[in-house]
């Protein structure tokens, strides 16, 4: 019933291009700024300081698990795909800029601890967690109902999943139904719930008496992006926000549709992780201090943000 989907790769002249366009072009401090990609220099960011204020949090610190507080560090496993969750504003320094950098070091200061950070692929975190690779991972990982049977997560924002076009494609207005997609091809990430949801859900174009839609496979922000641009896919489905940020950029020449299921995102955990609860006790502290509100709007994710952090919430509907 799911068609078979294959990991696509691009020539290096391709993800040259690519990674041009998917440098950050921040006009301003992100007032207006909301989705993948905006505009502004290549290689710039914003360049607020929102994080270097935050004080420890005795508290939440203490809801740590002893060794933790001893040791005072805790491995963090970050997905780095492309702004405003978590990218490289600069190929020179490799430093990586974003929401979710901002918010695990504000959460590392509210309990006085350092989150070290590792990079990893978005598809390997989830696993490794389970291994004890790692302590803690971020991603802009959704919360969904089959990732709650093995994972636990500690809820930062709400984003969720949308769908993008080429510029000057206007064969598609606002996607509302998956089988609105029958007969065309749609690029989405490794790993991700949009994968999840496109290939559970192919028979609505069979039952339709419709050609099935086509679903292509990326590790790399970069090589989704070159395939639009280039025709191999017809639509991207990806985060609300990312796709928000990269249609503000005229050179990526990509138009965002709508949203089309919002989900609550969080840290990630193994299932029955002792760090839960200093974990959302910080990120409530962020909120409360007001850190969070300025996170969000140097990133120009405010539409997402959340009253409280919740411990793995039900998946929204």
């Amino acid at each position: 019933m799911t068609a078979p989907w294959r990991r696509s790769r691009v020539s290096s002249a391709g993800s040259a291009m690519a990674a041009v366009l998917l440098l950050p072009l921040l006009a301003g401090c992100g007032a207006d700024a909301a989705g993948d990609e905006t505009a502004g220099g290549a290689g710039t960011a914003p360049s607020q300081d929102v994080v270097s204020a935050v004080k420890k949090n005795e508290a939440a610190a203490e809801l740590l698990p002893a060794d933790v507080r001893e040791r005072g560090t805790l491995r963090l496993a970050s997905s780095i795909g492309s702004p405003p969750s978590a990218y490289y504003p600069s190929a020179a320094n490799k430093r990586p800029a974003g929401q979710d950098i901002d918010i695990a070091d504000a959460v590392g200061k509210v309990l006085g601890i350092e989150l070290t950070r590792q990079e990893a692929s978005f598809e390997a975190i989830l696993p490794a967690l389970g291994s004890g690779k790692f302590d803690v991972g971020t991603g802009n990982f959704g919360v969904t109902d089959e990732r709650r049977e093995t994972i636990d997560f500690v809820t930062y924002i709400n984003d969720g999943q949308g769908f993008s076009v080429r510029a000057d494609d206007k064969s598609l207005g606002k996607v509302t139904r998956l089988d609105q997609l029958c007969g065309k091809t749609v690029g989405v990430g490794a790993g991700t719930t949009f994968e999840t949801t496109l290939n559970s859900n192919k028979a609505v174009c069979t039952d339709a008496g419709e050609k099935p839609y086509r679903v292509n496979v990326y590790s790399d922000n970069g090589a989704l992006l070159t395939s639009l641009q280039q025709n191999r896919v017809d639509v991207v489905m990806s985060t609300i926000n990312g796709l928000r940020y990269q249609a503000a950029q005229p050179a990526a020449g990509v138009r965002f549709l709508n949203e089309y299921h919002r989900l609550d995102v969080g840290f990630a955990f193994k299932k029955g992780s002792p760090l839960l609860k200093a974990f959302q006790a910080a990120v409530n502290e962020l909120i409360k201090d007001g850190t969070y509100d300025r996170i969000l709007d140097k990133w120009g994710t405010k539409d997402s943000a959340v009253e409280e952090s919740r411990i793995s919430p039900p998946e929204r509907k």
